[in-house]
């Protein structure tokens, strides 16, 4: 079996660190990190009456972990726009009609194309951090991150693996 179908000569898979991110149809500037899109189906277990001396497992409950999005910190208000949907000082309350949204998740091959995509389905900002820690004695960037719920992840099959062409 081929690993890459259209591209039969590749080996090495894709890399961690070619991604973008869309809140909706809008492309998030600045991305520097993001956690995994993990999904855990809990094992339900249970007895049958024949058999009293060992339990059999059976899926049970699927549930989606929270995801952690960092990036620069930059005048781009796209953080703090969607955190105060869900949480604001000055308008206290939860922004029903808009406080959720879909997410793309796009990893890009080494050439800039689009090789897998993933929905993230009605998520909300569950934690917001505008900025870090400040250290004057550090050289560091300042990132502020979201942490999203998610309902659930679907992979987009409508993106196909790309053709690589050589230069």
């Amino acid at each position: 079996m081929v690993d890459f179908p259209n591209n039969p000569t590749r080996y090495d898979p894709y890399k961690a660190f070619m991604f973008q991110i869309y809140f909706g149809s809008e492309l998030v500037a600045g991305m520097s990190k993001m956690g995994a899109l993990t999904r855990t189906t809990a094992p339900v277990s249970h007895r049958v009456g024949g058999d009293p001396s060992h339990d059999r497992r059976s899926p049970g409950l699927t549930t989606y972990t929270s995801v952690t999005m960092e990036r620069g910190v930059t005048h781009d208000p796209a953080f703090e726009d969607w955190a105060t949907k869900v949480s604001s000082p000055i308008s206290p309350g939860i922004s029903l009609p808009d406080f959720r949204k879909d997410v793309t998740v796009n990893l890009l091959n080494e050439a800039g194309q689009v090789a897998l995509s993933y929905l993230l389905h009605r998520c909300w900002v569950s934690e917001y951090t505008a900025l870090p820690a400040l250290d004057a004695a550090t050289a560091g960037t300042a990132i502020q991150s979201l942490k999203i719920e998610v309902e659930y992840i679907t992979r987009d099959i409508a993106v196909p693996e790309p053709t690589e062409t050589a230069v």
